[in-house]
C-alpha cells in the first residue's frame, strides 16, 4: 500500500505542478517520477548500509533521466523536479515538503567542508533553472531562487533572491530595494538595483553642486588648491 501511496501522490503532484500534462498515463513517462522512484529505493538501501547497491539504483537513474541524486540525501514529501536534466543533489542535502527544482540546478558543496556539506532546503520553495545552491546552510520556508543565481548563504524564510552572488530582493512579499521601477517578471534585479540607487545619488550631488552661487566657485576653487 506504501507504494501505491506514493505514485498516486506523485501522480497529484505532477498533474498540478505542469500544465503541458494531458493525461495521467504520461507521468509514468516524466523523468521527475523515475528519479525519485530510484531515489526512495536508493535511500532505503543506503540506510541499511548497502552502499553499493544504493549508488548502483542511483546511478542508473542518473543515466536514464539526467538527474542525479545522491542516495543519503534526505527529501520530504511532493518534491517536483521539472524537465530535470543536470540536477544535482549532494549527500547531506535536505529537502523539505512541496519543493519544485527546475533544470540544471545544483545543490551541492563548496569542498571545503565536513561532515554536513550541502543545502538544507525548507518546504514550499521554487529554485529556478540553473541556480546553484552551494554549502551547508539553510534556505528558509516559502523562498524563491531566481534562475541562474548562485547561492552562497543562508537565505530566510519568504525571501526572493537573484544573482551571482544571490541577493535578497524580496522579504515577505516587499522589495528590498526603495526603487519601484525595477521589478521584471516579478523578480527584480539586484545590479540594476544598485544602479538606480547611484543615479539617485548623482542626481542629488548635481542638485547640490547647481545651487552653489557662481561666487563662491572661484573659493572652492582655492580650497581646494590649499588644501593640495
Amino acid at each position: 500500500m506504501g507504494l501505491i501511496k506514493f505514485i498516486k501522490e506523485e501522480i497529484k503532484v505532477i498533474k498540478d505542478r505542469d500544465p503541458a500534462i494531458k493525461s495521467t498515463s504520461e507521468v509514468f513517462l516524466y523523468g521527475s517520477f523515475k528519479a525519485i522512484m530510484s531515489y526512495r529505493i536508493a535511500n532505503a538501501l543506503f540506510k541499511r548500509k548497502h552502499y553499493f547497491w544504493a549508488r548502483w539504483v542511483s546511478q542508473r537513474a542518473a543515466k536514464k533521466t539526467g538527474i542525479e541524486i545522491h542516495p543519503g540525501a534526505t527529501i520530504g514529501k511532493n518534491l517536483f523536479i521539472d524537465h530535470g536534466h543536470g540536477v544535482v543533489i549532494g549527500e547531506t542535502c535536505e529537502i523539505g515538503d512541496d519543493v519544485t527544482i527546475y533544470q540544471g540546478v545544483t545543490l551541492g558543496g563548496t569542498g571545503k567542508e565536513h561532515g554536513k556539506r550541502h543545502p538544507t532546503i525548507g518546504n514550499n520553495v521554487m529554485i529556478s533553472a540553473g541556480a546553484k545552491v552551494l554549502g551547508s546552510f539553510k534556505i528558509g520556508d516559502n523562498c524563491r531562487i531566481g534562475a541562474g543565481s548562485v547561492v552562497l548563504n543562508e537565505v530566510p524564510p519568504n525571501c526572493t533572491v537573484v544573482g551571482i552572488p544571490a541577493r535578497v530582493v524580496r522579504r515577505n512579499n516587499e522589495k528590498v530595494s526603495p526603487c519601484e521601477t525595477l521589478d521584471q517578471t516579478h523578480l527584480p534585479d539586484p545590479v540594476r538595483m544598485e544602479m538606480c540607487k547611484l543615479l539617485t545619488r548623482i542626481e542629488k550631488l548635481e542638485q547640490k553642486v547647481a545651487s552653489i552661487p557662481p561666487e563662491d566657485y572661484f573659493k572652492l576653487f582655492l580650497h581646494e588648491k590649499i588644501s593640495r
